[in-house]
């Protein structure tokens, strides 16, 4: 029998059932603390990821996430949060999920062990070599998403991965993987827990590190982001009394006119 998955080792402690809540949550919160650190020494893979999607997006193309379970339903939380928060278009970051949107609030039996259903869902949206493609999986051993990198090599798409496994079967078929060796979950196996925390971690930092890149950011403000509620509107006032050092009743009136901060900043003259 083979070495058991890292992130199927059994948990460094015992007897949780005995534990009360004050040990439970301090426990959690001991292992939580990890992550970060094994995120660090995951930098250097990042960087050269997060290098090649600029590259691609820079000259038109798109960035592509698939998983299954929590990590396709993170790989499309980050992509459904980058047209509101950077106000790209959602058809440049596109998160799929085996078994489709209904598998975001219900688990699709078998959906992760079709192979070829990744690629199937990929061609809806015609993946081409400009894009590139990002496969989640904490374990690395997902068919659905080892099927759909493997598909997406053959057609000379550069791909890249997020595991929590070393030398994973998904880290062999990517181009650009990232390995975050978590260790053992606090619960036996339930990879929602730090390997999920890992995963989101990361793909704030790509997403955001690509949306920086793409000059979508403005010394540290979101001057792109959608003005989709009153909290958003009343952000973008702030944001332009400060940068153009201007009272709030012409902050208003320009946003209202220009409908983003980004446009304001680009047409105002003092």
């Amino acid at each position: 029998m083979k070495n058991k998955l890292t992130t199927e080792q059994s948990s460094s402690y015992n007897n949780l059932e005995k534990m009360n809540t004050f040990e439970l949550l301090s426990n959690i919160n001991a292992e939580d603390k990890t992550v970060a650190f094994a995120i660090e020494k995951a930098i250097p893979s990042v960087e050269k990821l997060v290098d090649v999607i600029f590259d691609k997006m820079d000259k038109g193309g798109r960035l592509f996430y698939i998983g299954a379970g929590t990590s396709g339903r993170l790989g499309v939380l980050d992509a459904s949060e980058c047209p509101p928060t950077f106000g790209v278009s959602d058809n440049k970051i596109i998160g799929l999920i085996a078994g489709g949107d209904s598998a975001l609030r219900k688990a699709i039996e078998n959906a992760e062990d079709d192979e070829n259903l990744a690629w199937t869902d990929l061609l809806k949206y015609k993946i081409t070599e400009k894009d590139v493609l990002i496969g989640i999986a904490a374990s690395g051993t997902t068919p659905y998403v080892i099927g759909g990198l493997e598909k997406a090599n053959k057609n000379h798409i550069i791909t890249g991965c997020i595991v929590c496994n070393k030398n994973s079967p998904l880290s062999l078929a990517a181009k650009y993987p990232i390995e975050l060796i978590v260790g053992p979950e606090f619960l036996t196996g339930s990879t929602r827990m730090k390997a999920g925390t890992a995963q989101k971690l990361v793909l704030n930092m790509i997403s955001t590190a690509v949306m920086i890149k793409l000059g979508r950011v403005k010394d540290n403000k979101m001057v792109n982001m959608q003005l989709s509620n009153k909290k958003l509107v009343n952000r973008g006032v702030l944001m332009l009394m400060d940068e153009l050092n201007i009272d709030q009743a012409l902050a208003s009136k320009l946003l209202e006119k220009h409908q983003s901060v980004k446009n304001v900043l680009d047409n105002y003259k003092n």
